[in-house]
């Protein structure tokens, strides 16, 4: 089946996307009539991933597809803009959304925040299995199968993503050894599930008021860390000359290349170690050292981290963290093109073990944010460090505030140090369910 969408040149589909976000600023901007009543409820960041989202599903652009030329042949197309904005926006974002920050009032953030993260990354450990329980009743061969078809072994592929991130998840597909021709499916879900989820806690950031007020929750840690930076900005604010704009630019971009060419070294490095490592379990356990977004993204937070302790923090004043958003939009954006909402009728039975076990998840959290009173904040960021990862953690969090963003990557680090043994867990967990 052809499957090329209308446009396929990567320039014309990021003039798309910028219109769209053009579209969504000015609309945000207006204060009067329809506009400021629609985004009191539906936040302008929701916005900027569906627009694409409706883009791909009515064929206008797309993440990759399949065309078929006269002689027969199938030819694969892809489009780049999630790759550029993920490994060259994300991580200059992240730099210039840290340089303000304030490191002692982020630790301040407290305990809530660990215990909520770990809430989600417990949920995804007992959804997967609950779900299969629960499906079973009404579809059995939805998760059935035996061997490398088990849809179990599918199913860790799922755990490792939601806990960790991309590398977990290709180590849980070693571990288990799933059909390869049936992964797909799989990965399917997992963009399906995943970004209808974010998508969800964005449209709750512009109800957090009523959120919090219904939890109960303190957050006056949060307020603080939003007034230090908000302060610091105010007074070191100035109106950016063209030296300021090229050096924030040197700044960024100058750590992302540093972050990148310490990422070429210490993956292969690293992945060396981890291979001669004997036990199997040990080794997989420690596949993210081989990948090459978990190093650029945390030495990009870390050199980002350390500049914040010098002068090139005052850049916050000429706009540093502006320009980081603008970056930040720009990959919502992209991760918004990659679903395809019509094709969530495609696979129903293995979607509905993805929602089941997704809403465990989202269950737990917001009881224990319910009994501990932990702001929603804490209940979106512990979600997406688990379950979007480094990519889409820091887009919630600095949705709250642009200060927050290294929150939000923080906290991801852990997800991909747990996230192997977690689904490791899960999945055995999930093989019970599935042989009772």
């Amino acid at each position: 089946m052809d499957t090329t969408p209308l446009f396929t040149n990567d320039t014309i589909v990021f003039g798309f996307l910028m219109l769209a976000l053009g579209f969504i600023f000015y609309t945000e901007s207006l204060e009067k009539g329809f506009w400021p009543k629609f985004y009191k409820i539906v936040p302008g960041l929701f916005m900027a991933y569906m627009i694409p989202a409706l883009f791909t599903t009515l064929g206008l652009i797309a993440p990759e597809w399949e065309s078929i030329k006269e002689s027969g042949e199938i030819v694969t197309g892809k489009s780049n803009l999630y790759y550029v904005s993920s490994r060259y926006l994300l991580p200059a974002a992240l730099v210039l959304m840290t340089l303000s920050i304030d490191l002692k009032a982020v630790f301040n953030l407290g305990w809530k925040a660990l215990v909520m993260f770990f809430t989600g990354t417990i949920g995804i450990v007992i959804g997967g299995p609950i779900a299969i329980l629960l499906i079973s009743i009404f579809s059995p061969e939805t998760v059935g199968g035996a061997g490398p078809d088990a849809v179990w072994r599918g199913l860790s592929t799922l755990a490792g993503s939601w806990i960790g991130g991309g590398a977990n998840q290709t180590a849980m597909l070693e571990i288990y050894g799933y059909n390869q021709t049936r992964y797909g499916a799989m990965v399917f879900v997992d963009i399906v599930v995943a970004n209808v989820w974010m998508a969800l806690l964005l449209i709750g950031i512009g109800k957090r008021n009523k959120i919090n007020k219904w939890l109960k929750a303190d957050t006056s840690s949060i307020e603080d860390l939003k007034n230090k930076v908000s302060t610091f900005s105010e007074k070191v604010k100035r109106n950016p000359s063209l030296t300021d704009m090229m050096i924030i630019a040197a700044i960024a971009f100058g750590t992302v290349s540093i972050a990148h060419l310490s990422a070429d070294f210490l993956a292969p490095f690293f992945d060396d170690v981890v291979s001669n490592i004997k036990s199997p379990t040990t080794k997989n356990i420690f596949t993210f050292l081989g990948s090459k977004f978990f190093w650029m993204i945390s030495i990009a937070t870390i050199i980002a981290i350390l500049l914040s302790f010098t002068k090139a923090k005052n850049y916050e004043g000429a706009g540093a963290s502006k320009f980081g958003s603008v970056f930040i939009y720009i990959l919502v954006a992209s991760i918004g093109m990659k679903m395809d909402l019509t094709l969530i009728f495609d696979n129903v039975g293995l979607i509905a073990v993805g929602v089941v076990w997704m809403t465990i998840h989202a269950v737990l959290l917001i009881f224990v944010a319910k009994i501990i009173k932990a702001p929603y904040f804490f209940l979106a960021v512990g979600s997406q460090a688990n379950v979007g990862g480094a990519a889409s953690a820091p887009i919630v969090a600095s949705a709250f505030h642009p200060s927050l963003a290294t929150v939000g990557v923080l906290l991801a680090v852990f997800g991909y140090a747990v996230g192997t043994i977690a689904a490791i867990g899960c999945t055995i967990l999930m093989e019970l369910a599935s042989a009772s």
